[in-house]
């Protein structure tokens, strides 16, 4: 007989470790589906979409100095890093040109800005506090920024599809005098104002490729610590330039056929 024979079913040794707890699943339903069918629609001739106007691949050098939370390390474990974009905006560049005599224009060239910044986490074992053969591990986040530009054109495949923008215009007209034909009035004047409001082109977060070199500034000897890092990093950072754009198109819409909706013809 074991030791543990005269224990209920529920019951444990105090010298048992604990067990998992038990979770009882839910059976689920099997639901059946088909297809469901469609009928043309009217056509489309007009429709409103993001058009991608660059996506480059930017190549951000950085070095900085990173110092670490106390107790300083003796050795580096694992780093891990994401990315985060404050800013993406795309300025003109001359020359420009205009849409079919319109008071919109296009450009080949613009500066695209970007700025944010690399959230870093960095493990470390910490120096001093150890027993036989067990090391204690900690980390330090820290924020990298960065910020510059880069080139788009359209001569260099950069700029992929190009920009509209529209220009305002303001004019007035002024008057004679009322009194004779000899005299400008002063105090009447016609004003007309024309604004146009533009989409915004935005960005959009790709992918984000890293390549890093991290050192003590001075070699610690063994099994001896240090406090700060020198990080040499290189980051290839990708990004999507957009603008919501109007776009002639021939396509024929698709609607459900769902019958027993809607009253029988």
């Amino acid at each position: 007989m074991g030791c543990n024979d005269n224990l209920q079913p529920n019951q444990a040794s105090q010298s048992d470790p604990p067990g998992p707890c038990p979770v009882t699943p839910t059976p689920l339903s099997s639901f059946t589906s088909a297809n469901t069918s469609t009928v043309a629609g009217p056509t489309v001739s007009r429709i409103k979409v993001p058009v991608v106007l660059a996506e480059p691949t930017i190549q951000i050098p950085i070095e900085t100095t990173i110092t670490l939370n106390n107790p300083p390390a003796t050795e580096i474990k694992r780093v891990t890093k994401n990315v985060f974009l404050d800013q993406v905006k795309i300025v003109p560049v001359a020359p420009f040109t205009r849409v079919d005599g319109t008071d919109f224009f296009t450009f080949s060239r613009a500066k695209l800005f970007i700025a944010g910044h690399i959230r870093k986490n960095i493990e470390y074992t910490q120096a001093g506090i150890t027993s036989v053969c067990t090391v204690f591990l900690t980390d330090t986040v820290v924020d990298i920024p960065f910020t510059g530009f880069t080139e788009l054109s359209v001569a260099a495949g950069t700029l992929i599809n190009l920009p509209i923008l529209g220009i305002n215009e303001s004019s007035e007209s002024s008057f004679l005098s009322d009194v004779n034909n000899l005299n400008a009035r002063l105090d009447k004047f016609f004003f007309n104002n024309l604004v146009k409001f533009n989409e915004q082109p935005f960005g959009e977060l790709v992918a984000a490729n890293f390549f890093e070199l991290d050192f003590s500034p001075t070699e610690p000897a063994a099994e001896g610590f240090f406090i700060t890092l020198t990080e040499k990093l290189v980051l290839e950072l990708t990004v999507k330039v957009l603008q919501t754009q109007q776009l002639a198109v021939t396509l024929t819409t698709v609607v459900p056929n769902l019958p027993g909706l809607t009253p029988p013809m």
